[in-house]
């Protein structure tokens, strides 16, 4: 696939964002590596004119920005999406380098949108966003001072897809249809309906059974089949007569 049309379908996500200079810098970042897909979940102040200075040119990044309430809005229509993080979370799909995981993100824009998702400043993503996302990717950074300006992860994010994109890989084996980010949705929706009528699920003391499962099922990132075949089980089980 043409480099440009690949960077053309990756979004970059910014979740509430505190600052709006840094919005600015974002839109600066992706516009100097050929992307232009901004979505915003919740800014704290978007449009701001602190953004447009920060920007230094790349305004038509933000004025063709998508402005949204929460991610799962950010992420519709996706089939691959990166949490963009530095903490290592138990339990947790392994965590990827940015350089390893570009080539990736750019060989599935192929096939559909692809989204890199950014926290807040003070504390980048929550651990609900991450396990929302596909995969968890981190920036090398020095251990002992790892903390970097969200336009500089921006930056460091956009530079290596380009670069991907500028000398794609060809895969070994032909890519899998994967889920889009709303099937995937539907189905953990529909299973904990199902846990919750069967009286295996307790919405009163949930525990953290809803999130075990994000986790066992993001290992394997489901397939478009996969989701039907696992809905229609779990349909089955819920017409079975007691």
């Amino acid at each position: 696939m043409n480099g440009a049309i690949a960077l053309d379908r990756i979004r970059i996500v910014l979740s509430r964002t505190s600052h709006p200079g840094n919005i600015g810098a974002a839109a600066r970042a992706m516009k100097t590596m050929g992307l232009t897909r901004l979505y915003l979940v919740a800014p704290s102040a978007f449009p701001d004119p602190v953004a447009d200075a920060r920007a230094s040119g790349a305004t038509d990044v933000l004025e063709s920005a998508c402005v949204v309430a929460s991610l799962d809005e950010a992420l519709q229509g996706t089939i691959l999406s990166a949490a963009i993080t530095a903490r290592r979370r138990e339990r947790s799909v392994p965590v990827r380098g940015a350089r390893e995981a570009a080539p990736e993100l750019v060989a599935f824009a192929g096939k559909g949108d692809v989204a890199l998702v950014f926290g807040t400043e003070m504390s980048g993503l929550t651990n609900d966003e991450v396990e929302r996302c596909s995969m968890p990717v981190s920036i090398p950074a020095n251990p002992a001072f790892s903390s970097l300006n969200l336009g500089a992860a921006v930056q460091l994010l956009c530079y290596e897809l380009r670069m991907a994109a500028l000398s794609p890989t060809l895969p070994s084996e032909p890519l899998p249809d994967l889920a889009t980010f709303e099937e995937i949705e539907g189905f953990h929706r529909h299973l904990e309906r199902a846990m919750t009528a069967s009286g295996f699920y307790d919405p009163a003391n949930p525990k953290r059974l809803l999130q075990r499962l994000r986790r066992l099922f993001g290992r394997v990132r489901l397939e478009k089949e996969e989701v039907n075949i696992l809905r229609g089980i779990v349909g089955a089980l819920e017409r079975k007569p007691d």
